[in-house]
């Protein structure tokens, strides 16, 4: 227990020492503040128009709620998280290969294991906070733009479906991690990032997205039209078995590969 403590923490410092928190901060902080902006249009399209915000000719569509802004919350995390969130993945693991500290590394007297599962804590836990640091400013920001049709249930929903969404957003990073130690480095699970967000969105179109992992997210949320009823527990058990393949495929490759 002692040794993971201080994996995590050796992690912890090497992630927090780096940019990537801070450019993954601002990535997914602009969320809220563009939902108050397209609530605010909604709210009084002629006002923004004489403000300057839209043009004449912009043709807005939607409502100005809190159901449709919080449904905008969970989608860009839903969607914007499979990137931001992934990028997070792939620094954590890739960054070994690429600075040439893979050897020291596994040369320490620590078992592969708790470092692959010190790296996933630190991914992991970061993930959560840039989503919890979302949904309070989307909540602040809602708040100062005064989005009609505020309840306490519809509070509780929103913020139970965004947190489903992050979370399960959250579980698809474990491949990327693999990706990132089988290609020893960046492009192999930015290639893999890219590729698994242009099949889902073709997947999703065909009506099969709650059978694809990379879809589920983005259904519930709402995105595209998608309806969230049509998630059901077979698609959670998809996203659970895809991310315990790509924790499993990193921790056995991590300790059976060729490292030299």
């Amino acid at each position: 227990m002692n040794k993971i403590i201080t994996c995590v923490s050796i992690e912890g410092k090497k992630f927090f020492r780096s940019k990537v928190p801070l450019l993954t901060m601002l990535a997914l902080t602009i969320v809220p503040f563009v939902g108050g902006f397209f609530m605010f249009v909604l709210k009084d399209p002629s006002l923004a128009q004489n403000l300057g915000f839209i043009s004449a000719k912009a043709n807005i569509m939607g409502t100005a709620d809190w159901p449709s802004y919080f449904g905008l919350l969970a989608q860009a995390v839903a969607i914007g998280g499979l990137v931001v969130f992934g990028f997070i993945t792939s620094w954590i693991f890739g960054r070994e290969y690429s600075d040439r500290t893979i050897k020291d590394l596994l040369a320490l007297p620590i078992s592969r294991n708790i470092i692959v599962f010190s790296k996933f804590i630190v991914a992991v836990l970061w993930c959560l906070m840039l989503s919890i640091i979302v949904l309070v400013l989307g909540l602040i920001v809602g708040k100062v733009v005064d989005i009609p049709g505020w309840s306490f249930d519809i509070m509780i929903q929103g913020t139970f479906i965004f947190m489903v969404c992050s979370i399960l957003t959250i579980l698809l990073s474990t491949p990327v991690a693999f990706f990132a130690s089988v290609g020893r480095g960046y492009l192999s699970p930015l290639g893999f990032m890219v590729f698994t967000i242009v099949l889902a969105q073709f997947i999703a179109v065909t009506g099969y997205g709650q059978f694809f992992p990379w879809s589920i997210p983005a259904l519930l949320s709402g995105a595209a039209g998608g309806d969230s009823a049509m998630i059901e527990g077979i698609s959670i058990i998809i996203v659970l078995l895809t991310s315990a393949f790509g924790l499993v495929g990193t921790i056995f490759w991590w300790r059976y590969a060729d490292q030299s």
